[in-house]
C-alpha cells in the first residue's frame, strides 16, 4: 500500500516541487492549496483548504482519514514572506504573518498528530528559512516566525520521539519562487554573489531535502535543520 503525505502549499513553487517529488518517490500526495487549482491524478489528490482556520484544518484532516486510513508523513510548507522596517510593520502585518507561517502548522500539526501516534509511526516536516537561523533586516516579523518554526519543531521532536515519529526542519536559502518577484535584477545579483556556490537555488533542491526527511534513511534522525542554501549560511 502506498504511503501518504500531506502537503500544505502545495500550489505552486516550493510546496508543488515537494508533492512533486514525493509522489516519484511512489507516495500519494494530499496537495492542500488556499486557492490555486490542482490537476488531479491518481496520485496527486488536490484538497482546498484555509489551514489558518482550525474548522477547515480538522475537516481536511478527517477527510484523508476517511479516504485513506492514515497519514504517514506531513509536510507543513505553507506560509508567506513580506519585506518592511521594522517601525513600518502593523499589529495586522505581525498577526497575519504569524498565522500563515505559526498558527497553520500549528493547526495541522494537532490535527495530524493523534493518527500518526495510533499508527506509531510518522514523519514531520517542517519548512523554515535561513532567516530563522540568522534574522533578516526588514523582515523581523517573518524571521520571528520561521525561528518559531525551528523551535517547535525540536520541542515536538522530544515529545513525540517515544511514539516512534520524527519531526524535523528544512531551512531554505535563497530559492527562485515567486518570492523573489519584487527583487530587482542588481539584488538578484548580489545574492547570487554572496552564495558561495555561485547560484541561487530551486524548489527542487529544497524538495530532494524534504524526501529524505520523509524517506526511511532518516528514521534516526528528530529535531534537525537541514538548510540547503549554497553555503549562504554556514
Amino acid at each position: 500500500m502506498k504511503k501518504i503525505a500531506l502537503v500544505t502549499g502545495a500550489g505552486r513553487g516550493i510546496g508543488r516541487a515537494i508533492a512533486a517529488r514525493l509522489m516519484k518517490e511512489g507516495f500519494t500526495v494530499i496537495a492542500n492549496t488556499k486557492k490555486t487549482p490542482i490537476e488531479e491524478t491518481e496520485s496527486l489528490i488536490g484538497h482546498y483548504a484555509d489551514i489558518t482556520d482550525e474548522t477547515a484544518v480538522n475537516a481536511m484532516v478527517e477527510a484523508v482519514i476517511k479516504r485513506f486510513g492514515q497519514i504517514d508523513v506531513l509536510v507543513n510548507n505553507a506560509g508567506i514572506a513580506e519585506q518592511k522596517l521594522f517601525t513600518d510593520i502593523t499589529l495586522s502585518d505581525w498577526d497575519n504573518m504569524m498565522n500563515h507561517n505559526l498558527k497553520s502548522m500549528f493547526l495541522v500539526t494537532k490535527a495530524v498528530l493523534p493518527h500518526m501516534i495510533h499508527q506509531k509511526q510518522g514523519k514531520i516536516v517542517n519548512i523554515s528559512s535561513i532567516w530563522g537561523i540568522t534574522g533578516a533586516s526588514c523582515e523581523v516579523h517573518y524571521s520571528a516566525a520561521k525561528a518559531g518554526v525551528i523551535g517547535f519543531t525540536k520541542a515536538l521532536a522530544k515529545e513525540v520521539g517515544p511514539s516512534n515519529i520524527t519531526v524535523n526542519c528544512v531551512a531554505p536559502g535563497v530559492i527562485q519562487t515567486d518570492m523573489l518577484n519584487t527583487f530587482s535584477k542588481e539584488d538578484l545579483d548580489a545574492l547570487t554573489e554572496e552564495t558561495p556556490l555561485g547560484k541561487i537555488g530551486n524548489p527542487d533542491d529544497i524538495a530532494a531535502a524534504v524526501s529524505y526527511f520523509a524517506s526511511n534513511q532518516s528514521d534516526f534522525i528528530t529535531g534537525q535543520i537541514l538548510s540547503p542554501n549554497g553555503g549562504f549560511v554556514i
